[in-house]
């Protein structure tokens, strides 16, 4: 099958696409097109081999429901039967818009349609192309996510190309979608009325209008043994080709456990993606980043979801890592989903926090201009099996200088550079309970201890790696000074970096 793609303007939308769209719709056949919450698979919803055609396209279970769009509140009537009361109100306040709800159905509504179920599941959606279309197909849609079953659902007609190009009669491209995650799903053939899928309308939202609403034991994390009366909620659903885990904890846990599991990846040659957001981004060093939007409004959250599980797809991750999101408003549907595309995959950030003693690593020196830095340049450069921030200070620092030239003749020896290092003085802020602090001998620790406040962390670097002597300063003499201050360093960062990898293996 070829399948034909047509351009949409929203804005002006060319009758005769939209027409030509209705006729293959009428006739059983399929067309993607957008909606405002995320890209549909159209068929006719009230023939039952046009329902059989969406589940082989998809490759979804038949015992997975579809929804019914219509364009006109009149036609809910015709497909389904005891229609509460409370029903006009919603659809006064919700319809057009991202709200599906499940009655009783009709006749006239095949069970091929509703996965074998005595309810129908009805949205009439915003989208002015999705209105046009339903119009023109005879008023009554058919229409799941246009993706493969299980993987992201699509909001760019390219999404959709990519999973169902030569399955499917017709897409018609309309741009990216408004909202990025499907519909709130209301189940109204149960008092009080209960949520089965979270999406863009929210509790509060429905209780303004009709008062008390409940949420299905599922969305609490129970499993179900009953047949899914809504899509999305029996099956694994929205997932990358990657194993995606969630990492759930304060934020600044989430950051510091995905680090660590990042720093893990790398260091085992794998390739990890990170889902951050706009606040966050840059404080990961390893992994591929993406930034799914602001916390500040979580629906630029939700609109990107499904796009960056997709580009990872295409960059062919093997480990996808996400922070979490607040379990309100349209966050309860952004983890929804999130929990949906993990699996229910979760760890807890503060479990993997706690493996780790030490976070930063600063050397103390007089100036920071010689020992300190080359301690931090080498340790940078060993083989440490938990990811460190690693830093040089100094005591007596009046304003930014570089490495003298002999101690960068030196470290080019070792085929490494300091050569963007400029000096920079301890501050009480370096102090953290996360930092170990290294003073290169044993003046400068008595110094930091009597000057600073916390000190809990202060060692020399010989007193912390259990090794005698001292570490000669080679200011103002020949470069073979350097040259013996650099190799008696060398030994003592080896012997530091085994003393910090012991700490992943249990040592104290």
């Amino acid at each position: 099958m070829r399948t034909k793609i047509r351009k949409v303007d929203k804005n002006n939308i060319e009758e005769s696409i939209i027409q030509e769209a209705g006729e293959i719709l009428k006739q059983g056949g399929l067309v993607a097109f957008p909606t405002e919450t995320v890209y549909g698979l159209g068929a006719n919803a009230l023939d039952e081999e046009a329902a059989k055609k969406t589940y082989a396209a998809k490759g979804r279970p038949s015992d997975n429901p579809l929804i019914v769009h219509i364009a006109d509140r009149e036609d809910l009537k015709k497909i389904a039967v005891h229609i509460p009361p409370e029903t006009e109100a919603l659809m006064q306040r919700f319809w057009p818009g991202p709200l599906t709800m499940i009655f009783e159905k009709s006749v006239a509504v095949p069970y091929g349609t509703t996965g074998g179920l005595n309810t129908v599941a009805v949205r009439m959606p915003s989208d002015p192309v999705a209105m046009q279309l339903i119009k023109a197909a005879g008023g009554f849609v058919s229409a799941p996510s246009a993706n493969t079953s299980g993987r992201p659902s699509p909001t760019t007609a390219a999404h959709v190309e990519e999973d169902l190009n030569g399955k499917i009669d017709m897409i018609l491209d309309g741009g990216s979608v408004d909202i990025g995650l499907e519909s709130t799903i209301l189940d109204m053939t149960v008092t009080p009325p209960m949520i089965l899928r979270p999406g863009a309308i929210t509790a509060d939202m429905f209780e303004e209008i009709i008062g008390t609403v409940s949420v299905d034991e599922t969305l609490l994390g129970s499993e179900s043994r009953q047949p899914p009366k809504a899509p999305g909620m029996k099956y694994r659903h929205y997932a990358p080709k990657a194993r995606l885990t969630i990492v759930e904890g304060d934020l600044r846990e989430e950051i510091l456990a995905i680090r660590q599991l990042a720093y893990e990846g790398y260091r085992k040659g794998k390739s990890v993606g990170i889902i951050a957001t706009n606040e966050t981004n840059q404080f990961y060093r390893y992994g591929l980043v993406k930034n799914i939007g602001t916390r500040e409004n979580e629906k630029t959250i939700a609109k990107n979801l499904y796009r960056i599980l997709r580009e990872f797809d295409e960059e062919n991750v093997d480990a996808i890592y996400s922070e979490s999101f607040a379990m309100q408003g349209i966050g309860k549907a952004i983890m929804n989903r999130l929990e949906k595309a993990a699996g229910h995959l979760r760890l807890s950030a503060a479990a993997i926090v706690k493996e780790q003693k030490y976070r930063r690593i600063l050397f103390v020196s007089s100036t920071d201009t010689s020992r300190g830095p080359m301690a931090a340049e080498l340790l940078r450069a060993q083989e440490l099996e938990q990811e460190y921030v690693i830093d040089s200070r100094g005591l007596i620092v009046l304003f930014p200088e570089p490495v003298n030239q002999k101690i960068e003749a030196i470290m080019k020896s070792g085929q490494l550079s300091l050569e963007k290092h400029f000096s920079s003085q301890l501050k009480e802020e370096d102090l953290q309970e996360d930092t170990l602090v290294l003073a290169i001998d044993e003046g400068l620790k008595k110094k930091i201890l009597s000057e600073y406040q916390n000190t809990k962390n202060v060692y020399t670097l010989n007193e912390f790696t259990e090794a005698d002597g001292d570490i000669p300063n080679p200011y103002g003499q020949p470069l073979t000074a350097y040259g013996e201050c650099y190799e008696i360093l060398t030994k003592l960062i080896e012997k530091l970096t085994n003393k910090l990898n012991s700490y992943t293996k249990g040592g104290e």
